[in-house]
């Protein structure tokens, strides 16, 4: 199918040569034209306002703000290229930070506010910034440890240090703009423990990025962005923080994913575009359903009916039904409003991709890494893949899949690690000149360290990091991801982590497993006195012989193992792989 002919970037014709001069506008002349376009448009929106209340702030008013604070920011002595940190919880106190540091020509530093204090600190160490700010509850620490940089607040206990209250009223002479092959920010995504790796991206990797990914996706200012997820990622950064500003989009920030705060948002916030993680999806779908099934089993088997129905008339018509057929569910739900749900941190079950489908909401998979800004594949509303991570988005960019010979299983899919180059591939690793080099081909490919496949039409199927890959005793290769991914839809399941074990007799296939709340309240037992009982092995038996039916002989399941505590996980909800085998 031949794609539309859309250019998104058209918008920007009017003020090229003016605003901007390069191919693509830096951060700050993007949100200068935004706030020119839509100034009085709602822009940041949050719920902390008296009882929880709404408060928003305009496109105007948040471009007075920005001026003020990076006025401020070059009066303390900050000079084109000096680097400002911020970790908090998503806010628009958050956002202010990361947009006014660019007017200043500074270089953002967004860290995980779920970090302990030492693993921030050791970013703080390695960054060097001039600036930090921070939620109240790290700042004591930050002053402590880090008296020679000075540490401001996102909150406003501390009027004096809150960032709203930061202003000056000398002269300042401005710095000198930055150009869109800048740094604008440094995004560290590992080693807190021992060296950081930042990924160093410029605005013309952030902004190419943003407008690219809406050959995909077309979105419009009507539309209300939910910023759940920590902003401080570089999936919801692009996501639901740059890409909304870009159009004049409104932005909600979630700061809990609590289930009556997530609600209350979902509804009062009237969200049309959310993004999250599998996990949360899959939480979400899980409880609708549960809906269902208590109001009987014919009931139940009518909503599958017009599920199928609907769903049947997206794929052969393009037109969804469901928004009708399933009004009250959604409702219920409070995602009536939702326009479109894109699900990326990895692959989604297909029955849950097409759950969504069937109740009218436009669900669509995405695929990318911090290095690419993120976004290197998404699928497009009007003719997405089920069991894909989304189309590319050629002729801006291209993707191969190399090294088949290497990981293909012979006379199965034509495997192999996905690898791409465009705008949006990141400037290098800070101050890490070899690593950098390892991580592109000798044709200048940044190699993701992704298994997978693409069709014809340039669909990218997914299958696990290369680095997982598990080679069992009869040389076949398993891919550990897709078999977790199986055990998306059984609830009985909360976590799950597949690695390979020495069998003795050769590489086989362990399952760690951590049961769900609801297997304990099903049995009526409690998890610390029956974590490890013979109750709760059978009911995970059940789930687990039910995938293995799924996979081929020597891709099954041969040892489980069921967790008494959680497996340590990211701040996108994914499992941390640090266990030994």
């Amino acid at each position: 199918m031949s794609k539309k002919v859309r250019i998104p970037w058209a918008c920007l014709e009017p003020w090229k040569g003016k605003v901007f001069k390069g191919e693509w506008p830096t951060f700050a002349e993007m949100i200068t034209i935004s706030a020119e376009r839509f100034p009085e448009r709602p822009c940041f929106t949050d719920f902390e306002g008296p009882g929880e209340s709404k408060n928003t702030l305009t496109y105007s008013e948040v471009y007075a703000k920005v001026q003020q604070l990076s006025k401020w920011m070059v009066a303390q002595g900050i000079k084109k290229g000096d680097k400002i940190a911020v970790t908090g919880k998503n806010s628009p106190q958050w956002a202010l930070v990361y947009l006014a540091t660019f007017f200043a020509s500074g270089i953002v530093i967004p860290i995980d506010n779920g970090l302990h204090e030492n693993e921030a600190g050791n970013l703080i160490k390695t960054a060097e910034p001039k600036l930090i700010f921070t939620d109240d509850e790290k700042k004591g620490y930050f002053r402590q440890n880090f008296s020679h940089i000075p540490v401001y607040s996102l909150q406003p206990k501390e009027e004096e240090t809150y960032v709203y209250n930061l202003k000056t009223d000398r002269e300042i002479e401005p710095n000198e703009p930055v150009q869109e092959n800048d740094t604008a920010a440094i995004l560290f995504t590992s080693g807190t423990t021992g060296v950081p790796k930042g990924v160093m991206l410029s605005h013309k990797n952030l902004i190419s990025d943003c407008f690219i990914a809406q050959t995909n996706l077309e979105i419009f200012c009507t539309d209300v962005f939910y910023a759940l997820l920590p902003i401080h990622h570089g999936y919801t950064m692009q996501a639901a923080f740059i890409n909304p500003l870009s159009v004049g989009a409104e932005i909600v920030f979630g700061k809990s994913m609590a289930v009556t705060r997530l609600m209350k948002e979902l509804r009062e916030g009237k969200i049309t575009i959310m993004l999250g993680v599998p996990l949360l999806y899959n939480k979400l779908i899980a409880g609708i359903t549960k809906g269902i099934n208590s109001k009987g089993k014919v009931v139940a088997g009518l909503m599958n009916g017009l599920g199928g129905i609907s769903y049947f008339c997206k794929k052969a018509f393009n037109f969804n039904p469901g928004k009708t057929l399933f009004k009250a569910v959604l409702k219920q739900a409070n995602i009536y409003t939702l326009r479109v749900a894109i699900c990326g941190g990895g692959p989604l079950s297909p029955d849950v991709f097409k759950k969504y489908n069937e109740m009218g909401i436009d669900f669509i998979q995405g695929y990318g890494l911090t290095e690419t800004s993120p976004i290197i594949t998404l699928n497009p509303v009007e003719h997405f893949k089920i069991e894909s991570v989304g189309r590319d988005f050629s002729p801006y960019e291209e993707i191969k899949i190399i090294d088949i010979e290497k990981y293909s299983t012979p006379g199965e899919r034509p495997i192999g690690e996905i690898v791409v180059k465009g705008p949006m591939v990141m400037q290098g690793y800070y101050n890490m000149p070899e690593e950098t080099a390892k991580m592109f081909t000798d044709d200048g490919f940044f190699k993701t360290g992704d298994l997978g496949w693409m069709d014809d039409e340039h669909y990218v199927m997914l299958c696990g990091r290369a680095k997982n890959l598990i080679v069992t005793s009869g040389g076949k290769n398993v891919y550990p991801e897709e078999i977790e991914d199986a055990f998306q839809m059984y609830t009985n399941v909360q976590q799950i982590m597949v690695q390979g074990y020495d069998s003795g007799n050769g590489e086989e296939i362990e399952a760690l497993i951590y049961p769900s709340d609801s297997v304990f309240e099903t049995l009526g037992l409690k998890r610390e006195e029956a974590w490890n009982s013979k109750e709760v092995a059978d009911v995970i038996k059940e789930a687990v012989d039910a995938v293995n039916k799924l996979q081929q002989p020597y891709a099954r399941i041969t040892r489980t193992t069921i967790l008494e505590t959680p497996l340590a996980q990211t701040t996108t909800l994914k499992v941390k792989r640090n266990y030994k085998k």
